[in-house]
């Protein structure tokens, strides 16, 4: 979507954040505690709010379609749901 976008600072920073997503939940994953792992969890969540605001952005500035930016949108959601899952998991198992 972004590859032919010219706005190079914006770019990178929706790929620093999605990546962040996945980064730290690995990096949560080796922590050694679940009290760690779940403090990378919300990191994570984090992440997730960045690259939905900057997507709501890319529409704004007509960088993607709106139909894109609703599947986007709604891909993005699922990762939420299940990191909220997780911790809720993990805070149980204590």
């Amino acid at each position: 979507m972004m590859k032919d976008n010219r706005d190079f600072g914006f770019r990178d920073q929706i790929q620093r954040a999605a990546v962040s997503i996945m980064n730290n939940i690995a990096e949560g994953s080796e922590s050694g505690s679940d009290a760690k792992y779940i403090n990378y969890l919300h990191i994570s969540l984090g992440s997730c709010s960045e690259v939905k605001s900057m997507l709501y952005l890319c529409d704004d500035f007509g960088f993607c379609s709106k139909e894109k930016h609703e599947q986007l949108v709604n891909n993005l959601q699922s990762i939420p749901n299940h990191l909220y899952k997780l911790i809720e998991y993990l805070s149980k198992s204590k």
